[in-house]
């Protein structure tokens, strides 16, 4: 009685109890149970059979061959019996045939020389050229060494999958075609040997197996989840490496508010091996259809990809009111790429461009508030760095006119480094930038600029690291329709300005080493002094320095304005400590730090940015971090007055990664004057968790709430707990399937993507090639 088709995928060690009869073989059972025991065999010692007259016959070695095509054959066996009237060599024992990169290991073969069959039965084991497993009772190569007819066979591909079949046979043209047979890329037994049920197979009527292409078609496929027939697979093919073939993929199903029922279906076309298409198809209860496609290309000096959606729906051009067109068309173009032309030239480039402000938000492709496009010419070397760059946004934000969002084009920057250039040491960095700022309903810049920078860092005698820095810088700025930005300390002069900048600074840190607390501790305090005369920082443009914070990142950098724009003066004294504790699976960080100033500057550093005044607020981050289970970082800032917390912000990962919390929380109370721009106190939190039971199954969530209350900015009307979006969800999760059902609630309409709940269901298979 034949066993269960099921019974080759499924097998159980020896370890475990089971009826003899789901057994199939033990080339199978040396595959799933005991895979080790299987490869075992090939690294005993081949003990050739002294028989003179075979080994006259086999080039006089008995270990190597040539077959009626002339392909060379090594063996080695425990036994060799030649019957010269019919040119038959019998070999036996553990038995072990190689040719280039083939394999195969059987308990006896039979060489028939005259017609160039070989039959090897018993425990055979086949490898071919892709490192595919073929597990059988009996098999029979051609004089080329490839797999001819089989019966009750298991193929192991080299990228996991398992496909076993009741027989096989070759066909002309070389291929191997299968009867009655599964597919899987489940693991069938447990870490502990045991039988475990596969969570999905494709079952198939006829198996067309390449060995050639690595290929491998199905003809009648099912899938079968659980136990349960699914649905038809018409044109299945898989290849044996685990790379991607051209198919029909599984259907993604969601329900949104905006859409209703959509359910997503596509092809993939593996045009070449360094080019693929994917075509999809959107069909919505609630709104007309939708079409996508993407293209990739790796090409010899880079790659791209193109990423088009088009559909024709109906959308708001006048927020607040009706629907003023129907059947709108509408899409989104994302395109990007790098081209290495030699090891020092490259090309980047990226497109974003929607059809209008909701179209991603609505189908779900994206919540960017902005598009970036950009293109990027760069020449890097160890000593140099040129860059010639353009960048345009296009605003996804409502109400912000596109006409005020800037166009940068060009943007040069050159960068060049020498090494002890003055023979005292220390590197000198030349720099030259350009930057030209264009818009249709705003004012336009452009700042080109020039400067010098020697550091020179020394170790003294006591352990200190003083490191010396010196700057100049000129700038040239021009700029137009300067009345048009809101903001006054921002527009600078119309016309032509300049100004110099000359910056010299000393820095001075000195680490302690010990022991405490049962393991390692560094205490490194701090000094610096930089010594900046007045800049002309009002008569030019600001453009990329107006979101200034004191923060421990910038405490100790030469200017902590961010940008080019606007530079501190002034002479400043900046202090303060690190110190860090490691034991083993622990590490404790934090810094604190405060600067002083001795004059105080009211025009540039606006009051609640924390260095408006000569003592400026204290600043400092802590992080904790215990093996890969806890992680904690806490970064503030205190008024120096009153100790007020005027950035207060959290983020911790508490878990594994199968059941873990993520907490963000932050608050800027920075106390900044209305209508200044790019400045306002925010108040947000963030959480997310999964928790894993039975094994392979979790539920997971995740919430944005904004905090911000009409106190901290009189633009929200929210009460200080208003959720943005949230999401729950329950999945399962094994060594090959991946599916589960997500819930998510967004709590704001914009345009025609309407506030409202998103169910969505997914689904992917391991080693199928549908995700």
């Amino acid at each position: 009685m034949r066993a269960p088709l099921d019974s080759l995928l499924h097998l159980p060690s020896t370890r475990c109890f089971v009826p003899a009869l789901t057994l199939v073989s033990t080339a199978a059972a040396m595959a799933f149970g005991n895979p080790q025991s299987a490869m075992a065999q090939d690294t005993a010692p081949a003990v050739i059979a002294q028989n003179d007259e075979p080994a006259q016959e086999l080039n006089g070695a008995a270990n190597s061959a040539a077959t009626a095509s002339g392909r060379q054959i090594d063996f080695e066996a425990n036994t060799l019996d030649y019957d010269s009237e019919n040119d038959v060599i019998t070999a036996g024992g553990t038995v072990v045939l190689r040719s280039e990169d083939r394999s195969l290991r059987a308990s006896q073969v039979v060489w028939n020389r005259k017609t160039g069959s070989i039959i090897a039965t018993g425990d055979v084991r086949f490898v071919d050229q892709d490192g595919s497993q073929i597990f059988t009772d009996q098999i029979e190569l051609t004089d080329e060494f490839e797999a001819g007819a089989m019966q009750e066979l298991l193929i192991a591909l080299r990228e996991g999958g398992r496909l076993a079949a009741r027989g096989g046979a070759r066909q002309e043209d070389g291929s191997v075609l299968l009867t009655t047979a599964a597919y899987s890329a489940c693991a069938v037994v447990d870490p502990d040997g045991c039988s475990k049920n596969p969570s999905w197979r494709i079952t198939a009527d006829r198996v067309t197996y390449d060995p050639r292409d690595g290929q491998i078609r199905f003809s009648g496929a099912f899938l079968e989840l659980f136990g349960a027939r699914l649905l038809p697979l018409p044109g299945l093919t898989v290849r044996t490496d685990g790379s991607a073939v051209s198919g029909v993929l599984i259907p993604d199903l969601r329900v949104s508010q905006s859409n209703g029922v959509e359910i997503e279906g596509g092809y993939y076309w593996r045009v070449g091996e360094n080019r693929d298409l994917t075509a999809r198809a959107y069909v919505f209860s609630e709104a007309p259809p939708m079409v996508s496609g993407q293209w990739r290309h790796l090409t010899e000096n880079g790659a791209y990809q193109v990423t088009g959606y088009a559909t024709a729906s109906s959308r708001i051009s006048g927020f607040g009111v009706t629907p003023t067109t129907e059947r709108d068309p509408r899409g989104y173009l994302f395109a990007n790429g790098k081209f290495q032309f030699d090891p020092k030239w490259s090309v980047t480039g990226s497109i974003r461009l929607a059809s209008d402000r909701t179209f991603l938000r609505r189908y779900d492709i994206s919540r960017d508030d902005r598009l970036r496009s950009t293109i990027n010419v760069e020449r890097i070397s160890s000593t140099s760095y040129l860059s010639i760059a353009g960048w345009a946004t296009q605003t996804m934000r409502i109400g912000t006119p596109q006409g005020e969002v800037p166009l940068a084009l060009p943007v040069v920057d050159y960068r060049k480094r020498f090494d002890n250039p003055t023979g005292i040491g220390g590197t000198l960095n030349l720099q030259a930038n350009t930057l030209a700022i264009i818009r249709n309903d705003g004012q336009d810049t452009q700042r080109a600029f020039g400067s010098a920078q020697w550091n020179i860092s020394k170790l003294t005698n006591l352990g200190q690291i003083v490191t010396l820095t010196g700057l100049v810088r000129g700038d040239v700025y021009h700029s137009g329709d300067n009345g048009l930005t809101a903001t006054a300390i921002y527009r600078g002069n119309p016309g032509w300005e300049a100004r110099a900048i000359a910056v010299g600074a000393v820095d001075m840190q000195w680490p302690f080493v010990g022991n405490a607390f049962g393991g390692t501790q560094v205490f490194t305090p701090r000094v610096q002094l930089v010594a900046t005369p007045p800049i002309r920082n009002l008569a030019v443009p600001n453009e990329d320095s107006r979101a200034i914070d004191l923060e421990d990142s910038n405490l100790f950098a030469l200017n902590r304005f961010p940008g080019y724009d606007r530079f501190e003066d002034g002479i400043r004294v900046t202090y303060g400590f690190d110190w860090e504790l490691q034991r083993p699976s622990w590490r404790l960080k934090t810094s604190l730090g405060q600067s002083y100033r001795l004059e105080k500057d009211q025009t540039v550093l606006i009051d609640g940015t924390g260095i408006s005044e000569r003592v400026s607020d204290f600043v400092g981050r802590t992080e904790l971090r215990f093996k890969d289970m806890v992680s904690l970082t806490h970064r503030y800032r205190l008024d120096k007055d009153n100790f007020a917390i005027r950035r207060n912000e959290f983020d911790a990962t508490i878990g594994d990664k199968r059941t873990y919390a993520e907490i963000g929380y932050l608050r800027l109370n920075r106390d900044i004057a209305a209508g200044i721009e790019d400045l306002q106190d925010r108040e947000e939190l963030r959480v997310a968790g999964r928790v894993a039971f039975a094994k392979y199954w979790s539920v997971f969530g995740s919430g944005v709430f904004n905090l911000t209350d009409f106190n901290e900015d009189p633009s929200f009307t929210s009460d200080g707990f208003e959720p943005i979006r949230t999401r729950l969800g329950f999945a399962y999760r094994d060594d090959c399937l991946e599916l589960g059902l997500t819930w998510r609630r967004d709590y704001s309409d914009t345009g025609d993507a309407q506030r409202g709940n998103t169910f969505q269901l997914f689904f992917s298979l391991r080693n199928l090639g549908f995700r």
